[in-house]
């Protein structure tokens, strides 16, 4: 319910699919493996929760604290599961997880989908986005200062206003990506694969 709060809590492996935990405190709780698709963590508090390979899918992040949360493996991104042989999968839905405003501080995105993620003016301040699929993710705005972004995927995404101080992008992938040329306050991103 709305305003809960489940400090430290155990819940690995539960079944929160759909559930409203709007300005919940879940501060240092355990989701782990947990399915939390559907769900509504807007404005909650997940400072050091443990979410790692929690389905996420389609979940309102929106002004969530993620400050230090453990996020390696989770589902962040949307997909809609084939129904029946020759169905297609939605290609483009509407930015799933809405992660915008949100304070993923130092958190651990290694690997992390986040494929066409809303990161709107999001919060990633020294995240470990090694490996992570930001592939067409939106990241206007974004604060990516000391972020590591080692072999990430950002094709075509999104980094209008983005703050890259110190960002690592070693072998990143930021073929098609726009915005890049107004994002290099140190030179750490050179801009090659970028359109413009």
């Amino acid at each position: 319910k709305a305003n809960a709060s489940c400090v430290g809590k155990n819940l690995s492996g539960q079944n929160l699919q759909g559930a409203n935990l709007r300005r919940a405190n879940l501060r240092g709780a355990v989701l782990r493996r947990g399915a939390l698709h559907h769900i509504n963590l807007r404005k909650a508090d997940l400072r050091k929760a443990d979410l790692r390979y929690a389905d996420l899918r389609k979940a309102d992040l929106r002004g969530a604290d993620l400050r230090g949360a453990k996020l390696r493996g989770a589902k962040l991104h949307y997909y809609s599961a084939r129904k029946k042989k020759g169905a297609r999968t939605s290609a483009n839905p509407s930015c799933y997880p809405n992660c915008q405003g949100a304070d993923l501080t130092n958190a651990n995105l290694y690997n992390a989908n986040l494929y066409n993620a809303n990161l709107t003016n999001a919060n990633l301040t020294g995240a470990n986005l090694i490996f992570a699929n930001l592939v067409i993710a939106n990241l206007t705005g974004a604060n990516l200062t000391g972020a590591d972004l080692t072999y990430a995927t950002l094709m075509h995404a999104i980094l209008t206003n983005a703050i890259l101080t110190n960002a690592n992008l070693t072998y990143a992938n930021l073929t098609g990506a726009t915005g890049c040329s107004t994002a290099v306050p140190t030179g750490t991103l050179d801009g090659k694969g970028c359109a413009n």
